[in-house]
């Protein structure tokens, strides 16, 4: 486990907003069968992966006849010899939501979805996670339980202030976010967005783009957002 820490694997399943979702296919529905499709996803303080899904999905159909689900996020697009990238998959159970934070931070990770989130036979999933298979390369391969891959118990303060704190950093500090782009990730393009912040980084968005900046050291709570965000600052500036 040595090339795959935890931390980059939290990195690099927070830094994409997309997997490959694998369910059973129920006997009603041909199977039972695995099926695999592409789906949009966010994640949780505590790293659990937030879906949208539509009730005439098959997945959703396969979802409550057997909630044990797989989701494959790939870190090895753009790399020459691709399976020599990192790849990992998380195992859990997902079951349907109410939670109002859960669908506050897939809609700020995925604000096009907004257009049907609302519709009836749309609803939000949480992944609890049981466990997860992580592939950094040839022979840099190891499976991991739910409480070696998760984070330090996430603070409740920090979640609760996030959608204050991304709402100020994109309505008054715009500047410094196109610097967290620019000068610390090396991307192009204007008009980056903040779409969420955890213990260990800070998601961003322009269009169908996506990054994610990791924080130096692990915050605890708004205040710690606040100095952590204004240091990022002063680095992005000096760069």
């Amino acid at each position: 486990m040595a090339d795959l820490p935890p931390r980059s694997v939290r990195d690099l399943v927070r830094g994409l907003d997309r997997a490959a979702l694998a369910t059973s296919l129920p006997t009603e529905a041909g199977g039972p069968w695995p099926y695999a499709s592409l789906v949009l996803v966010a994640t949780d303080h505590d790293l659990s992966p937030i879906l949208l899904l539509s009730d005439l999905a098959e997945h959703s159909k396969a979802i409550a006849a057997d909630g044990r689900v797989a989701l494959l996020f790939d870190g090895t697009p753009g790399l020459e010899q691709p399976l020599t990238g990192p790849r990992v998959t998380l195992l859990g159970r997902a079951e349907a939501s109410e939670d109002g934070r859960l669908k506050r931070r897939f809609l700020a990770r995925h604000p096009d979805a907004e257009i049907y989130a609302g519709f009836a036979d749309f609803h939000f999933y949480r992944v609890a996670l049981q466990r997860a298979h992580l592939v950094g390369g040839f022979g840099k391969i190891a499976w991991l339980d739910a409480g070696q891959l998760q984070p330090a118990a996430p603070p409740r303060a920090l979640a609760e202030a996030e959608p204050e704190i991304v709402a100020h950093m994109n309505g008054e500090h715009a500047d410094a976010i196109a610097l967290y782009a620019t000068k610390l990730l090396g991307l192009a393009g204007a008009g980056w967005r903040m779409t969420g912040i955890d213990t260990e980084g800070i998601d961003l968005r322009l269009g169908g783009k996506v990054a994610r900046l990791a924080l130096p050291e692990p915050i605890a709570g708004p205040q710690d957002a606040r100095r952590a965000l204004v240091a990022l600052g002063a680095k992005a500036r000096a760069a």
